[in-house]
């Protein structure tokens, strides 16, 4: 909560989720954003044929929906809760009679906004630019311990960390088998061993 002072914290409305509730469908009305308190959010979209494509994921401290808000009238995406979680919901008429009001807040919101426009752009570079292989890899470095032995335990199913990192379960258990066949790694039920690190950072610098 350090990104909000209290007349910022003011205009929100505590709400609770519970495991797997929605928090708004593709084309809902995009009525606020959401401050995430506790828990994690996921947010997703979907194809005609059901098939999901997970855009983020929403940690405590971050913001949801704050450009939405300022510029279109229904949200895009769906968004669900992972687990049990606490929101502050910032209704939009709310925010604009307080900009208008207090210029302090205006430049929050400004803020707010720049900063997610550099998140997405990173997240747009790594879907359309980057492999499956070479975004797996991206994971597996940044919740790897550092230590001479790598090991990443899998928190996520692989069908949620197949949508965290565009694609589907398959393509995804696909690389990994690829990977532990080179000899880049070995899979053991949820845990990942890195068991050669220099070959496998190597192919992130091309």
């Amino acid at each position: 909560m350090d990104i909000l002072d209290d007349k910022i914290k003011k205009l929100g409305i505590r709400k609770s989720y519970q495991k797997e509730e929605m928090l708004f469908n593709a084309q809902d009305e995009a009525n606020g954003m959401y401050y995430v308190l506790s828990g994690e959010i996921r947010v997703f979209k979907m194809d005609d044929q059901g098939r999901e494509v997970e855009v983020v994921r929403i940690a405590p401290g971050d913001f949801l929906g704050e450009a939405v808000v300022f510029v279109s009238s229904a949200f895009p995406v769906f968004a669900q809760a992972v687990k049990e979680s606490k929101v502050l919901f910032f209704e939009k008429n709310a925010i604009n009679k307080k900009i208008e009001e207090n210029p302090s807040v205006a430049k929050f919101f400004l803020s707010l906004l720049a900063r997610k426009c550099v998140v997405l752009n990173t997240r747009i570079e790594s879907l359309g630019l980057q492999t499956v292989r070479k975004r797996l890899i991206q994971y597996i470095f940044s919740h790897c311990s550092g230590e001479k032995q790598c090991l990443i335990e899998l928190k996520l199913k692989k069908v949620d960390l197949a949508r965290m990192l565009g694609t589907i379960s398959e393509t995804l258990s696909r690389n990994l088998k690829q990977m532990q066949d080179e000899g880049l790694i070995e899979v053991k039920g949820k845990n990942i061993y890195v068991k050669d690190c220099h070959r496998l950072r190597s192919e992130l610098s091309f």
